[in-house]
C-alpha cells in the first residue's frame, strides 16, 4: 500500500501520535512493514527498510520496554525522551511530504512535531500519576498499553488511515481536555492553600 494523495494527512496524523507514544516502536513498525512489502514508503523515507535502522529500532525498543516498565526510572526515560519523539516525528512528517511546497512541508513537520509533543505529554503525565502506585501491575500495563498502542496505531495508519486519523485525534483532544480540568482543579487548589486557617 502506498499513503498518498488525500490519505497522507491522516497518515501523519496516526503516525505522529504515535511516534509520541514510543518513536521506536513507530519507525520499526515503519521500516518492517515496507521491508515486507505490506507498504511502500516515500523514496524520501527509503532508509527506514534498510535492516541497519530496523535493527537499531528494534534495539531501542527493547532499552525503552524494560526502562518504560522500572518505576520512577520510566519517569527519567520519558523526560528525557522529549528530545526524541517530538523532533523524529516532525522530521518523519518533513520527509514524507517533501513533494509538496516547502511551507507545506514545514507546516506538516510542526504539525506533526506538536502532535507528537502532546501524545508525549500525556503519556508522561500519566506515568506521573500512576508511578508512585506501590504495586507494580499498572505500571507495566500502563507501558504495555503505550508499547501496543503505538505498534497498532502505525499499522492501522497503513491499512486504515482514517480510522487511525480518527482514533488519534480523540486520544488528542482526551489529552487536551483532561489538562484542561486538571489546570483549573489546581487553579482552585492554590487560592485555598493560600487562604490563612484562622
Amino acid at each position: 500500500m502506498t499513503v498518498f494523495g488525500a490519505a497522507l494527512p491522516s497518515f501523519l496524523i496516526a503516525t505522529s501520535f504515535a511516534a509520541g507514544l514510543n518513536v521506536y516502536a513507530t519507525v520499526a513498525t515503519l521500516g518492517i512493514l515496507a521491508r515486507t512489502g505490506v507498504l511502500t514508503l516515500p523514496s524520501q523515507l527509503s532508509a527506514l527498510r534498510s535492516p541497519y535502522v530496523i535493527g537499531a529500532a528494534l534495539v531501542l525498543f527493547a532499552v525503552e520496554f524494560v526502562a518504560d516498565k522500572i518505576p520512577f526510572l520510566d519517569l527519567i526515560w520519558n523526560a528525557l525522551q522529549t528530545f526524541v519523539r517530538v523532533p523524529v516525528a516532525a522530521l518523519l512528517a518533513f520527509r514524507e511530504t517533501q513533494h509538496l511546497v516547502p511551507e507545506a512541508q514545514l507546516l506538516s513537520a510542526l504539525l506533526g512535531g506538536a502532535i507528537a509533543f502532546v501524545a508525549h505529554t500525556g503519556k508522561t503525565a500519566a506515568r506521573a500519576a500512576v508511578t508512585p502506585s506501590p504495586e507494580p501491575i499498572s505500571n507495566f500495563a500502563l507501558s504495555f498499553a503505550e508499547d501496543a498502542g503505538a505498534i497498532f496505531l502505525t499499522w492501522l495508519a497503513t491499512r486504515h488511515p482514517y480510522l487511525a486519523a480518527a482514533i488519534a485525534l480523540c486520544a488528542l483532544a482526551a489529552i487536551i481536555i483532561l489538562f484542561r480540568v486538571v489546570v483549573r482543579f489546581l487553579r482552585r487548589l492554590v487560592p485555598r492553600a493560600r487562604t490563612p486557617v484562622e
